[in-house]
This record gives C-alpha cells, structure tokens and sequence, in this order.
C-alpha cells in the first residue's frame, strides 16, 4: 500500500521509471537476487504470520546505497523468516536513488549525511503501524526496526530522529509516535568518521535511542568494522541496552542466506536477543 495518502513530500526526480532486475547482481548462496530502482513512490507491504502471533512488528529496510533496494535478500525472504517466528514483518520500499538529490552532507569524504527522504519515509511508515496497531494484532510497544547496509544506516537514523518529523504531518498517524521500540542494524555503513574514529554527528544518541542489536563481519569490504564499533561505542557511553556480534569472516550483503560462514546463523541471535530483552516471549 502506498504510505503517503497523496503527494510525496519533497518529491524528488529520478532517472527513469521504476523496474526490477537481476542483471549484473553478483548470485549469493549460488542464487541472484532481484533489486528495485528508481522508486519514487514509496510503499509498504504488510506481511502478516500465520498461527502463532506475538503480537511483535518489524519494518525492513532494505540495503542498496541508497540508489537501489535488495528487495528479496534483504526483503521478503527476511519477511519469511519473521512471520515464521510470529512477528508480523512490514517490508518498506522507500524511495531511491537518494543521491545527490536529498543527502544534507557536510560535503567531508567519509559521506555524512542524512538521508532525508529514505527517513520520512521511515517516520511515516512506523507511525502508520502504530496507528493500525490493533487492526493489524500488534502490540504498539513491540513495533521495531531491523536493516541492512544502508538499510542499517536508516536503523540508526530513525532510532535518533524521532522526535521530530522531517515532513509537515498529514493525518492521523503522523501523531502517533515513530520511535523504533528496538533497533536490528546488520552491516550497517555511513556510521563511522574515519578522520578520528567516532560515531557520525549527525547521529545523535541518547538515552531515548531504542536497544540495538549490531552484527558485521571483520572483513566487510564495502562497510569496514568500525561502523557498528563506533556505534555500540556511543550506545554503551549512554546506558542504551545493546548487544553486538563480530565475526571473522562473512563479507557483505549475504541477508538470511546460508553460506560456509557461521555469520549466516544470525536470525537465531536476533531471536534469543528479542527474548532477552522482553519483545517476544521465553
């Protein structure tokens, strides 16, 4: 369903029509994987479990840079996996390419920036969950975010800015809160400034800034280490309830797919991390 009940905020040109393809994407786990560009026009698709229900959402965010969305590897099958344990998973097709046309940079070569419009439409999508709560059997105090790449970046953005909208509200559920209740980022980008080793500034956690779940791989090599240790660096300085997982190996952008690594083995990780915390039930 489309988020935005009529015209897009701060609608922005893109190069052409939307289209999906597997051309050119590298296979994982021996299979390709089907991207989305030029979306324009952002939407959200519910994804219900079935029998059990732990009354638990998650919104997704695929990764992409920003410039396309993995819709399926770090999309649906994460959708399969989530409903099979009983949370109701709602996959976000938010608008891209976001460069250079909405990025708020400090024009420094480590690429801070905030992505604007990939955020409004995070914010409007968590705000029209929790106004759809009780139609949709969720509890609105268990509705989370889980993301990857820069899909993870948006984890963090939307876990520390939500207590003001980037956008004139429209309706109704632009009153409700947007604060992620938990935060999952999985080789999270953007998070890092290589010039001194801290956590990007325009990432500004507090205590408010939901518990967070971070997993990387030590040879990332698109988004170094270093993004999730700045990141749970500043989690921990302020008391934030966060858990991290390093691995040796795994690479980047494997989503839920199983590979020779032990990385891959993450979704169980999530799910006892969801337990600790008193999401879903022991």
């Amino acid at each position: 369903m489309p988020i935005w009940p009529g015209r897009v905020p701060d609608a922005q040109p893109v190069p052409g029509p939307e289209f999906a393809t597997t051309k050119g994407n590298k296979p994982v786990a021996g299979r390709p994987w089907l991207e989305v560009d030029n979306v324009s026009q952002p939407t959200m698709t519910v994804y219900s479990p079935e029998g059990k229900n732990t009354g638990t959402a998650v919104v997704v965010f695929p990764g992409g840079g920003y410039v396309r969305l993995a819709i399926d590897l770090e999309g649906t099958e994460v959708c399969d996996w989530l409903t099979s344990a009983g949370i109701t998973c709602v996959l976000l097709k938010y608008r891209v390419p976001s460069l250079p046309y909405d990025w708020h940079c400090d024009c420094r070569p480590n690429g801070r920036a905030i992505s604007t419009l990939a955020l409004e439409d995070a914010q409007r999508t968590i705000g029209l969950v929790r106004f759809h709560a009780n139609e949709w059997h969720i509890d609105p105090h268990k509705i989370g975010v889980l993301g990857f790449s820069a899909g993870g970046y948006l984890v963090a953005e939307i876990s520390t800015h939500f207590d003001h909208r980037l956008y004139a509200p429209v309706d109704a559920p632009d009153r409700e809160s947007c604060r992620p209740d938990f935060a999952v980022a999985l080789y999270p980008g953007h998070l890092w400034t290589e010039d001194n080793f801290e956590l990007n500034p325009l990432i500004r956690v507090t205590r408010q800034t939901p518990p967070t779940f971070l997993l990387q791989a030590e040879n990332d090599p698109t988004d170094p280490v270093q993004n999730s240790l700045a990141y749970w660096a500043a989690l921990k300085q302020v008391g934030v309830p966060v858990e991290m997982h390093l691995y040796a190996e795994g690479g980047h952008a494997f989503g839920l797919r199983r590979t020779e690594f032990p990385i891959t083995e993450w979704p169980k990780l999530v799910e006892r991390w969801l337990q600790t915390i008193g999401i879903t039930p022991k």
